[in-house]
This record gives C-alpha cells, sequence and structure tokens, in this order.
C-alpha cells in the first residue's frame, strides 16, 4: 500500500472537482480499487503502486486538459480517466502536456515563445537565475517573462512571484493623478495585470493576490528586502536608475530567478540621469551567470505597422 498526494493550489477547486464533487466522484468509481480523499487543495490518492502510477498518470493529463480549455466535462473525466479505448484523447492530451506551451491561459489561450529570440528567453531561464531582456514594444518581453514565473509558480520551482516597475512619468504628472497611491500606481502596473489575466483563472489570480503569492508593486517598494524562493521581474528597466537597478539586484536570495526587461529606446528619465538598464549592461554583460537577451524588430507580434513604426523612428525619420 502506497501513498500519493498531487497538490491543486494553482486550480480552481470547483472546476477541477465539479459541482458538489460530481467529477470527483466519476474519478473515484473509476479507479474503485484506490482510495481517492480530498483534503482542501490537495488529493491523497492510497493503494498499490501500478494503480497510483495510472492513475496520477491520467490525472496529469486531466490538467492538462483543463488548463488548455479552461473546463473539466463529465465526457473529459470519463475519456481521459476511464475508457482505455480513447487513444486519440489520451495522445492529444499527452501532446498538449508535452508541447512547448508555458502557460494553457483563460479561454483556451496557448502562451507559448513565438519568436526565436523568446524562444531564447526560455531557454535560457532554465540556465540561468539572472537574466536581461532588452528589446523594443511589441517584442513580447514582459508577456513572455510573466508566462516563466507562472509556470515556475505552477511547477513549484518557486514559492512566490514579484512583478515590479518604476513609478516614472511618460510625459504625465503622477501627482495630479486622483486617487490614494494605490490609485496613481496602477496605471504603471497595468500592463502586468493584463499579463496575469491572460494565464491564471480569475478567482485564482485574486486569491494569490489576496495572499501575497503574486505582488505587483513599484520598484521602491523592493528596498530592504530579501527575496527567497521567488520569481522576480523587473520590467521597463530602462527607467530604472543605476542605484535602483543594483538594489532591485542584490534583492537575490535562495533559489530566486530574476529577470529584467527593458527597452533602451524608450527612457523617460531626465535627459542627464543614465538609464540603469544601459548601465547594468555595460558592466554586466560578461558577468558569469548572467544572461543578456536582445530582441528586435522580428520578434515584434503586435499589429504588422509596429515594427515598421519602430525601424523609421530608429533611423531617425521624422
Amino acid at each position: 500500500m502506497s501513498e500519493k498526494i498531487i497538490f491543486l493550489e494553482a486550480y480552481s477547486l470547483l472546476e477541477i472537482y465539479g459541482i458538489n464533487d460530481c467529477n470527483l466522484n466519476l474519478i473515484k468509481k473509476m479507479f474503485p480499487q484506490l482510495k481517492v480523499i480530498a483534503r482542501g487543495d490537495t488529493l491523497k490518492v492510497a493503494g498499490p503502486d501500478k494503480d497510483i502510477e495510472e492513475f496520477d498518470h491520467r490525472f496529469s493529463l486531466l490538467l492538462a486538459s483543463y488548463e488548455r480549455f479552461g473546463r473539466i466535462t463529465e465526457n473529459d473525466v470519463m475519456q481521459i480517466m476511464g475508457a482505455e479505448d480513447n487513444n486519440d484523447v489520451i495522445e492529444q492530451a499527452k501532446e498538449d502536456k508535452n508541447n512547448d506551451v508555458l502557460v494553457f491561459g483563460r479561454d483556451g489561450l496557448l502562451v507559448k515563445a513565438r519568436t526565436i529570440n523568446q524562444r531564447r528567453m526560455v531557454k535560457s531561464s532554465e540556465e540561468h537565475d539572472l537574466i536581461f531582456a532588452i528589446g523594443p514594444a511589441g517584442t513580447g518581453k514582459t508577456y513572455t517573462a510573466v508566462a516563466l514565473a507562472v509556470r515556475a509558480l505552477k511547477n513549484k520551482e518557486v514559492k512566490r512571484i514579484i512583478l515590479t516597475r518604476p513609478a516614472v512619468e511618460a510625459g504625465e504628472n503622477l501627482g495630479f493623478l486622483p486617487g490614494d497611491l494605490k490609485d496613481k500606481l496602477d496605471p504603471y502596473l497595468q500592463p502586468l495585470y493584463d499579463a496575469l489575466r491572460d494565464m491564471l483563472p480569475t478567482q485564482k489570480l485574486l486569491s494569490y493576490l489576496e495572499d501575497g503569492t503574486i505582488e505587483v508593486a513599484p520598484l521602491a517598494f523592493m528596498r530592504g528586502r530579501t527575496l527567497d524562493h521567488v520569481f522576480a521581474i523587473l520590467d521597463e528597466a530602462q527607467n530604472a536608475t543605476p542605484n535602483q537597478i543594483k538594489m532591485f539586484l542584490t534583492r537575490m536570495g535562495r533559489s530566486a530567478k530574476f529577470l529584467v526587461t527593458g527597452d533602451i529606446t524608450q527612457i523617460d528619465l531626465p535627459p542627464k540621469q543614465e538609464s540603469g538598464l544601459i548601465h547594468a549592461a555595460r558592466i554586466l554583460s560578461k558577468t558569469r551567470g548572467i544572461d543578456f537577451i536582445y530582441l528586435d524588430e522580428k520578434d515584434i507580434i503586435r499589429h504588422k505597422l509596429v515594427g515598421k513604426i519602430i525601424a523609421a523612428y530608429g533611423k531617425g525619420k521624422d
């Protein structure tokens, strides 16, 4: 007799177990030789080793199907967990689980690296604890970085995600914006929230934000902290000063991954203030263990005109 604990804190239990546990009860009927006990966000399975191994394999495929389509139906449970003759369904679930998708987002969204340099970001993340991703707008720097962080959280490689940006005004006056400090800062952090909403169910995202599993905060809030077991992203780093970049990088604690993104063609700092991102690229580019990925116009995945606009501005055209 053996036991297996399956952790489900990254999922909506209502959608996995079904209304009134209808999915869970159906799963139990399909594995009568196992004792399946749901306790909060964990699923405990006890029984013969071979049966536990088969259950674990099929249940992981069921979760992969859920992550892709955002739902689990009774038919999904019957096909993936039960009948042995549904080979096409099983193979499709295996493909979903093992392909290059970083995150199965909401409404069937498949979040994956779509360009050569985005794929370099993914590969580099597997080999380095500190990465700089530098490139123009629309190249997917932030989106890919957030996807890597969410994947690391789901895979239990880290315990928390911290997303941060310097609160530097791009031509607007922060002081005249309405509301309290949070209201004033949220517009700067909105792109990070947007990416998270694509990748996590609404209730799960709200839960993570509430309990601090995911923290979205301005860069100044990082001072004095040690970030252990964290995937931390500094976005819009071109608008951080050299001292701010140094402050952020030296927050790195045990089992942490840091990813810094920025666009050195859109710096909103005062004219005489050097960008911390340019400074970091100059002094850290040859440091072992740190990788720099440079994205360009070929990585732009927004409207096709965005690439032409960036190319024109790069040539100094009016």
